[in-house]
């Protein structure tokens, strides 16, 4: 991997993604791209990491969104499919990840935030989708419905203007907020959280609130019980009751 994303794989079964170009504001420039689309990969692949943490370099940007300077340079109309390598979109992945943003998050900024199942902002990050703004779409944004009311969510697409991390904590878009400073401590913490959690009952859970949110009722609760028997009929689905009864941390195996 090159430098314009880090990729820190610690022994906790946490890997710490980095967008490492400050001096953009981690613009999603081509090396950054390819970058991340590396460093999910590696996630997906390496079976002791099991939560991933997306974070930006510096105190400024989380990620400023998509290289406008590219965008002109070749004539950019609609942006190749492929071209963002987003979590669970174009980005095939099956454990969870939290987004911890560390300064502004606009356009394809806010777009990586959105796309990751957790998240995590310092008091002092800001959210904005931007693209009215320079006269560009945002077709990414549909599956937002999910996370915050549409009146809300149409006047951000409208108007395009920032919203403070407070107000992004306040209509859902946002799991939890932290001083500058304590950041990554919290965004630590909640993986920690999800760590102690069965590999198996994770990932079903996980598969459990996607489906509610892609389908009608009965056919999501169908298919979450689908989703759900490996996780029953593993070897952690009697070792978690059996380590309740005898008053001990479970020992989970992932199987």
């Amino acid at each position: 991997m090159s430098d314009a994303v880090l990729f820190d794989a610690r022994p906790d079964g946490i890997a710490v993604i980095t967008l490492n170009r400050p001096e953009t504001r981690n613009c999603l420039a081509r090396d950054v791209r390819e970058g991340l689309g590396e460093a999910w990969d590696r996630f997906e692949r390496d079976p002791a990491l099991r939560v991933a943490i997306l974070t930006g370099a510096g105190d400024k940007a989380f990620c400023a969104g998509g290289d406008l300077k590219e965008m002109v340079e070749t004539g950019m109309a609609v942006p190749p499919r492929d071209m963002f390598p987003l979590p669970y979109d174009t980005v095939e992945l099956t454990k969870p990840t939290i987004a911890a943003v560390n300064g502004v998050a606009f356009a394809g900024g806010w777009m990586l935030a959105q796309a990751c199942d957790l998240c995590v902002a310092a008091t002092h990050a800001r959210f904005a989708i931007t693209e009215v703004k320079v006269g560009r779409s945002s077709p990414w944004a549909a599956p937002l419905i999910h996370m915050i009311p549409q009146r809300i969510m149409m006047e951000i697409l409208l108007t395009g203007r920032p919203i403070t991390a407070a107000r992004a904590h306040e209509i859902g878009l946002v799991n939890r907020l932290a001083e500058p400073g304590d950041l990554m401590d919290a965004a630590l913490e909640l993986a920690g959280e999800v760590l102690e959690g069965a590999p198996l009952s994770v990932r079903a859970a996980r598969e459990t609130v996607m489906l509610a949110t892609e389908m009608g009722r009965s056919a999501a609760l169908k298919a979450a019980r689908h989703a759900s028997e490996h996780c029953y009929r593993s070897e952690d689905a009697q070792e978690g009751p059996r380590a309740f009864a005898e008053k001990r941390r479970p020992r989970w195996r992932g199987r």
